[in-house]
């Protein structure tokens, strides 16, 4: 009978056990968070100049991919419906 008793008062409740999931998960949470703000300590932000060239890059290739993808689309439409005046 004692070592039931002693068993019984080494593993904690369910509820114990329940709160002690979320305390680990929030600790491992807030580790993530404080790494996270660690690496972008580290991280070298582009100036000015250098963001607006990007911006300017990354819309040209935008409005060059949207021509280029509306070509395909206008000739693969014609194709289709030449296919079907057959």
């Amino acid at each position: 009978m004692a070592a039931t008793s002693s068993a019984k008062a080494q593993k904690p409740n369910w509820f114990k056990r329940f709160l002690n999931f979320w305390k680990k998960l929030g600790l491992k949470i807030g580790k993530a968070f404080k790494n996270t703000f660690y690496e972008l300590k580290k991280v070298t932000w582009p100036t000015k100049k250098e963001l607006v060239t990007y911006s300017l890059v990354t819309l040209g290739f935008m409005v060059v991919m949207g021509i280029i993808i509306y070509l395909i689309d206008l000739g693969s439409g014609e194709l289709v419906n030449l296919l079907l005046k057959i």
